[in-house]
C-alpha cells in the first residue's frame, strides 16, 4: 500500500516535468510522456537504484533543444540511441565507478549552468515568446520579455501569457509554504499548473495550450533507413557520447543523494547505469527525450513512503493510462503554466547552497564551479563542462607537482631546518637535491616533513641515501617522527628505513 500511494505522488510529480521539459527540448509533449512512461515501466524493472525514478530531465532540455536544431529530430533519436549503448556497454564492463570520477565542482557547475540556461530560455516561453538562440542571447533578452508582458504589441497575448506564469509560481510558492498537512504530499508543480489551468480556461485567454494527439502510439516514431545512415556521422557519435557521459553523471549523483535519503538497499551503479542503457535505447527507437535518474521524482517517491521498486513501476502505468484514455485533459493546460515551473526549476538548478558549501573546500573548488557555469552560458554544455574538467584536472596536477622548498641556517648555533610542504615527488627531487646541497658539511639539520600531502619513492631514496651520508661526515640528522612511522616505513615505500621515534617526538638519524 505505501508504494501505491508514493506511486500516485510520484505520477503527479512526473506529469507537468515531462512534458514541460518536452516543450523546452523543442519537442511536442507527448515524446516527454514517452519517456516518463519507459522509465516506469522499464526502466523501474531493471534499475539498481531501487526507489530511483527514471524519466526526461531538465538537465538535458538544453542539450536536446541543440540537438533537434542542429540535426533535426530523427537523428536525436539517432543520438539517444548511441548514449544508451554507451551506457549499456559501460555498465556491462563495469564501468559505472568511472563516470562517479567526475568532480562535485564540475557537476555542480554543469547543473547551476544548465539551470541558468532553462531559466533564461524558459522565462521567453513564459510569455508565449520564443527562445532568442544562445544562453547569453536568452538572458540578456529577459528584460525585453518583460516589456512585451507589460504593454504588448497589439493582439499579441505575452501579457495573458505572463500572467499565467506569474499564477503558476505564485501558487507553487504558497503551496509549498503553507499546504495543509494532509494535502502537504500534493505537488506544488501540480498545483501550480492545475491553478493557472483554471483561469486560463473560466477566463478563456487566447494563449497557446499543450497539443497531445488522440493516440500516443500514432507519435512513435521508428528508426528509419535515413536516420540509420547517421550512425556513420561522427559529430553524431560525438554527441551520443556527450549525452552518455553527462546522463550517467546526472544518474549517478541523483542515486547516491537518493541513498542518503533511505536506509533500504544501496545503489548497484554497474547495474544502474545498464538500465538506463537499455531505457534510452528504447527511448531512441520511438523517438521520445533521453532519460536520467531524477532527484526531484526520486526525492519525492522516497518521501511519500515508497519501500522498493513497485512505486515507479506503477507511476509509468498511471502516466500510460492517463496518456491513453484522456488526452483531451492534458489539452487544456497552458504551455506559459509548463514554462513557469521550469523556470522555478532552473532557479532551484542554481543553488547557491552547494557554492557555499564548495568554498569550505577551497577558492579552486569554487573557481572551478564558476568556470564551468560560464563556459556553460557564455559557449555551449559541452566546452563548459570540458573547461570545468580541464582545470579540475591542472589544479590536481599542480598540486601533485607543488613543493614548497624553505631552508633557514642558523650558524650561531650550528643546525638548520629544511621544511617541505605540498607533494614531495620525482618532479621536484632536483630542487629538494639542491637544497640539501646547501647544507654546510657538519650542520646540524632538522628536516620538517609533517606538512607534506604526499611522498613517493625517489624523493624517501634522496632523503634516505643524503642522511646516510650526511651521518658518515660527523652530523646529525634530526627527522619528525610521527610523520616517519606514518609516511616514511621502508616497508610501505620499499627504500631502506629511517630510524623514527616512535612518540612523535624528533629523533637523530
Amino acid at each position: 500500500m505505501p508504494d501505491v500511494l508514493a506511486s500516485i505522488v510520484v505520477f503527479l510529480v512526473a506529469l507537468p516535468l515531462c512534458m514541460g521539459i518536452a516543450i523546452a527540448s523543442g519537442l511536442p509533449a507527448e515524446y516527454g510522456l514517452l519517456t516518463g512512461i519507459i522509465g516506469g515501466l522499464v526502466v523501474g524493472f531493471l534499475q539498481g537504484s531501487p526507489l530511483q525514478v527514471s524519466g526526461p530531465a531538465a538537465g538535458l532540455a538544453i542539450i536536446v533543444w541543440d540537438l533537434v536544431q542542429k540535426h533535426g529530430h530523427a537523428k536525436l533519436a539517432v543520438v539517444v540511441m548511441i548514449g544508451g549503448a554507451i551506457q549499456l556497454a559501460a555498465g556491462l564492463l563495469r564501468g559505472g565507478r568511472w563516470f562517479r570520477a567526475v568532480p562535485p565542482s564540475v557537476v555542480h557547475g554543469m547543473l547551476a549552468g544548465i539551470g541558468v540556461l532553462i531559466f533564461s530560455s524558459q522565462f521567453h516561453v513564459m510569455v508565449d515568446d520564443k527562445p532568442q538562440g544562445s544562453g547569453l542571447d536568452n538572458l540578456i533578452a529577459i528584460p525585453l520579455a518583460v516589456w512585451k508582458a507589460i504593454a504588448p504589441d497589439g493582439n499579441a497575448p505575452h501579457g495573458y501569457a505572463a500572467l499565467v506564469g506569474i499564477i503558476t509560481v505564485a501558487a507553487m510558492l504558497t503551496w509549498s509554504r503553507f499546504a495543509p498537512g494532509r494535502l502537504r504530499p500534493l505537488p506544488g508543480a501540480l498545483v501550480g499548473v492545475a491553478v493557472a489551468t483554471l483561469v486560463a480556461s473560466v477566463l478563456d485567454l487566447p494563449i497557446q495550450r499543450v497539443a497531445v494527439p488522440d493516440s500516443l502510439w500514432a507519435t512513435v516514431m521508428l528508426p528509419t533507413a535515413e536516420a540509420a545512415r547517421g550512425l556513420l556521422d561522427p559529430a553524431l557519435w560525438a554527441a551520443g557520447l556527450m549525452l552518455a557521459v553527462i546522463a550517467s553523471a546526472e544518474t549517478l549523483l541523483s542515486a547516491a543523494a537518493i541513498d542518503r535519503m533511505h536506509n533500504g538497499p544501496r545503489t548497484q551503479h554497474d547495474r544502474e547505469l545498464a538500465a538506463q542503457g537499455i531505457g534510452n535505447l528504447l527511448c531512441g527507437a520511438v523517438g521520445g527525450l533521453p532519460m536520467t535518474g531524477v532527484i526531484v521524482r526520486s526525492s519525492a517517491n522516497v518521501q511519500a513512503g515508497a519501500t522498493s521498486r513497485r512505486s515507479t513501476i506503477l507511476h509509468g502505468a498511471w502516466m500510460l493510462i492517463l496518456v491513453s484514455s484522456l488526452p483531451m485533459v492534458l489539452r487544456w493546460i497552458p504551455v506559459a503554466s509548463l514554462a513557469a515551473v521550469l523556470v522555478v526549476t532552473g532557479y532551484k538548478l542554481l543553488n547557491l547552497a552547494e557554492l557555499r558549501q564548495l568554498r569550505r573546500f577551497g577558492r579552486g573548488e569554487v573557481a572551478t564551479y564558476l568556470i564551468t557555469l560560464v563556459g556553460i552560458v557564455s559557449l555551449d554544455l559541452l566546452k563548459g563542462v570540458l573547461l570545468g574538467l580541464a582545470l579540475a584536472i591542472g589544479r590536481l596536477l599542480w598540486r601533485l607537482s607543488h613543493l614548497d622548498i624553505e631552508l633557514q641556517d642558523n650558524p650561531a648555533a650550528q643546525r638548520a631546518t629544511l621544511t617541505l610542504r605540498g607533494s614531495a615527488s620525482f618532479l621536484r627531487i632536483a630542487n629538494i637535491a639542491e637544497a640539501l646541497d646547501r647544507v654546510p658539511a657538519g650542520r646540524a639539520l632538522h628536516i620538517r616533513v609533517e606538512e607534506l600531502d604526499s611522498l613517493d619513492h625517489a624523493t624517501l631514496e634522496l632523503l634516505t641515501s643524503w642522511t646516510k651520508q650526511h651521518r658518515a661526515r660527523g652530523a646529525e640528522v634530526v627527522i619528525d617522527g610521527d610523520v616517519l612511522t606514518e609516511r616514511l616505513r621502508a616497508g610501505r615505500h620499499g627504500a631502506s628505513p629511517i630510524p623514527s621515534a616512535s612518540g612523535g617526538q624528533p629523533e637523530p638519524v
